[in-house]
């Protein structure tokens, strides 16, 4: 890709890679980062959308609770997520209508609910979990093993300042 397509706010001063500052050099890395990540979503979500006519935050929403066999409260898939109970709330509703969610009031708090998957549930996020596989090794189906590990490494490097 050129850098010139990576934002059209910045062409001139990313293509310019002699004598580049560094600040320049991450901004340029950084949009490189969204344009690929963007792509891939895109992706992602049209083949989710496709095939199992679903969207990515209910393959998210079922990913996480297939994590959690006993189920977690709403709170704490929230927080797994990084979203608002709000935002999960909608998606837990329409799961459950569905037949592939159970909520039940938690053990130790009856004010609190636990939600997990079904046995349906686990079924449908497995047969979703093995196309995904599929379409993320597509995705990075230019990279051997070798730039696998050193993108991971790198990727790790950046660190998460937010916690």
């Amino acid at each position: 890709m050129k850098d010139s397509t990576l934002h059209p706010l910045y062409p001139a001063a990313l293509n310019d890679h002699a004598g580049m500052s560094l600040s320049k050099q991450r901004l340029r890395v950084w949009l490189r980062m969204l344009d690929r990540n963007r792509n891939f979503l895109n992706r992602l979500r049209a083949s989710l959308r496709d095939d199992f006519e679903t969207t990515l935050p209910r393959f998210d929403v079922m990913a996480t609770l297939s994590w959690h066999e006993d189920g977690l409260r709403m709170s704490a898939l929230s927080t797994h997520l990084k979203v608002s109970n709000g935002n999960v709330t909608g998606i837990v509703e329409s799961l459950i209508r569905e037949g592939l969610v159970l909520r039940e009031v938690a053990p130790d708090d009856k004010r609190a609910a636990t939600v997990r998957l079904t046995s349906l549930g686990h079924q449908r996020f497995q047969q979703m979990a093995v196309a995904h596989e599929t379409w993320v090794n597509g995705m990075f189906a230019n990279l051997d093993s070798e730039q696998l590990d050193l993108l991971a490494g790198l990727l790790e490097q950046l660190g998460d300042d937010e916690e």
